[in-house]
């Protein structure tokens, strides 16, 4: 009876401790629960340095989703590939009262194949598995442990990424044998780790309780604002190719080792090469010429496999097979321009509109996409090699006006990209618009998209495009209320400043507004600006502006005769720090001429002009909707 009475005792005691309850909504503090969608309940990382070559990292996440706009937290994604292992991965959800309703079962882990939609080989591979629930709030707990066979980027993390996210619990934490000490850097983190050292074994940690959301003002940083931790290797190790970075010299020599003896053309294409440009006189012109034969001949295709992102493949591989990833057809480009005696160099770049900007003090893998370059005096000539389309010499918005890595001889050194002025990015306009007593018009617009104006809409993406294609970008992007397209024609002309040229034959019905003897005109046909920044109270960061262009805009008016205007606006100017804007009106026998610029500024600006922005775009808003009213005589 004893030993029944010790088990059924056992028995209470492990059902009772089931039942308790894990992460209850109830639990968290008030503050932490206002005004979010979502509140991380534990947030820790673990990234352990075992050798050169190998590493592990141990993630456990917990968070509280309160409403749907938080269910993205509810969802978890790892990548894996042949030298990474995911070695587990467990979730959990539970509910409001924090009861458990529900265990992560294998067959719920889809592993699938990293597929992008251009890769044609790759060992690229991910898990995915989404916890989602139907009533909030919930609680969703994901823990996992990825083995690596290599060290070459530390994952870091960030205390908050997202708005309306709060947090009650962050750690991170570094271990690692101290001949193999990694280095890190915290932006927006003032607090030191606390580093302790077991038998050469040293630790260094980070933690943080009780984290209030953040908020992101419009046109500001978000890197100014994130609260991040992270870090990079000094030696490491990736499939056998040895290496330190902490230089960018020595980041350069290792991917120098990478590239060594790739760069090798068959003795056919060397000949051809030399031949296609034996009677070009100078270097811009060789470097041109081998750049639309390479576009001709090559097409881009995404290869990942082993060390693939990092390694391209050989000149004489993408000379036989015509096609390759950036940095394969990077790598091509360069060989064939070497071969005929023009010095170019294999670079690194953080591709994409949305970067952040290379962090210089940094060196570490920080890049996405590979280009080439070519010293020419002070006009270094640079060359999208995956593009089958673009203008030679042009970056646009995908890889220009940044800091780049050049891979030169001896290491590295860091470069900036062209950068495009707002006299090289101009949209210019110029219209003919015949109005008749009924309001109806007829109008004939051309306009030229000019430097990184070129890719408005996807434009560039357009021109080579079919009729019916480019139909609907150009009844997408005129900006008339009512219109018709009678013709249109689009003209590329491909230059290191391209340009695009859109012509428009357009039926305008009830353009203009009749009321009696009255005719009502708004005089900028289809630039008006609608924009207003959102209104901050006691705005905390900087201003940025990350573009700079000019809009011209000349229209003239052929107006049907007997009407005269009842009134004249005279010329409207704007200026400020941030631009500038002038619409003039003017009367040339019977046509009304208007002619609208604006010319708006990059830069970064203190947070109290904020305020003047916002008045700058409410002004022009105004002046872009005036309207004139003119009298009939009869």
């Amino acid at each position: 009876m004893k030993n029944l009475a010790i088990i059924f005792l056992a028995l209470f005691v492990l059902t009772a401790k089931a039942a308790d309850p894990k992460f209850p909504v109830s639990a968290i503090p008030e503050e932490l629960k206002k005004d979010v969608n979502v509140v991380v309940r534990e947030d820790q990382m673990r990234f352990t340095i075992v050798s050169q070559s190998k590493a592990t990292l141990h993630v456990y996440f917990v968070a509280t989703i309160l409403n749907e706009n938080g269910k993205d937290f509810a969802e978890e994604t790892i990548g894996y590939d042949r030298l990474s292992k995911i070695i587990m991965f467990k979730g959990t959800v539970y509910n409001a009262q924090g009861e458990l309703i529900k265990k992560l079962k294998t067959s719920e882990i889809y592993d699938q194949s990293a597929y992008d939609g251009f890769s044609l080989y790759s060992d690229n591979r991910l898990k995915h598995a989404d916890l989602s629930q139907g009533v909030y709030p919930y609680t969703i707990e994901y823990e996992y442990e990825i083995e690596y066979k290599f060290l070459f980027f530390i994952r870091g993390s960030a205390l908050l990424s997202k708005e309306k996210v709060s947090s009650e619990h962050f750690s991170y934490t570094l271990v690692y044998p101290q001949a193999l000490r990694p280095r890190y850097k915290t932006p927006n983190i003032n607090e030191l780790p606390v580093v302790s050292i077991t038998n050469g074994i040293e630790t260094t940690s980070w933690d943080f309780k009780n984290i209030k959301p953040i908020k992101f003002e419009p046109l500001s940083k978000r890197e100014d604002l994130i609260a991040q931790i992270i870090a990079a290797p000094t030696k490491f190790e990736y499939d056998s190719y040895v290496g330190t970075m902490t230089s960018w010299d020595e980041f350069g020599q290792w991917i120098g080792t990478l590239n060594k003896g790739r760069n090798t053309l068959p003795e056919e294409t060397k000949q051809k090469i030399k031949q296609l440009t034996a009677n070009l006189k100078t270097p811009e012109e060789k470097v041109k010429a081998l750049y639309e034969y390479m576009q001709n001949k090559t097409r881009y295709v995404s290869i990942q496999l082993g060390i693939g992102g990092f390694q391209p493949f050989e000149a004489s591989v993408v000379d036989q097979t015509g096609y390759g990833d950036c940095k394969a057809l990077s790598n091509y480009m360069v060989a064939m321009l070497k071969e005929i005696g023009v010095d170019a160099n294999y670079v690194l770049i953080e591709a994409g509109k949305g970067n952040d900007g290379l962090r210089k003090d940094f060196p570490s893998s920080q890049f996405n996409h590979a280009i080439a370059a070519v010293p020419n005096g002070a006009d270094t000539l640079w060359l999208e090699c995956t593009s089958q389309t673009n203008p030679f010499g042009y970056m646009g918005t995908f890889t220009g006006d940044r800091q780049a890595l050049m891979i030169t001889d001896n290491g590295a050194k860091v470069v900036n990209t062209i950068h495009y002025s707002a006299n090289q990015n101009v949209q210019s306009r110029s219209a003919d618009v015949s109005v008749d007593l009924t309001g109806n018009a007829k109008a004939k617009v051309r306009t030229n998209y000019s430097g990184t104006q070129y890719e408005y809409s996807g434009l560039n993406f357009m021109l080579n495009d079919q009729h019916d294609d480019q139909k609907k970008w150009v009844q997408k992007n005129t900006n008339i209320p009512v219109f018709d397209v009678t013709s249109f024609k689009m003209t590329n002309i491909k230059d290191k400043i391209p340009t695009a040229i859109v012509d428009l034959d357009l039926t305008l019905n009830r353009f203009a507004t009749v009321s009696g003897k009255r005719v009502f005109i708004t005089p900028n046909l289809m630039n008006r600006s609608t924009y207003i920044p959102e209104k901050v109270e006691s705005r905390k960061t900087n201003v940025v502006r990350k573009t700079t262009y000019t809009d011209l805009d000349t229209i003239r008016y052929h107006l049907p005769e007997g009407i005269y205007p009842e009134f004249l606006p005279t010329t409207i100017k704007l200026k400020n720090r941030f631009g500038e804007y002038e619409a003039s009106f003017q009367l040339d026998q019977d046509n009304l001429l208007y002619i609208r610029k604006v010319k708006m500024n990059k830069g970064e600006f203190p947070a109290e002009s904020y305020s003047e922005l916002i008045e700058f775009y409410r002004s022009m808003n105004k002046a872009d909707n005036t309207k004139i009213v003119f009298l009939s005589k009869t």
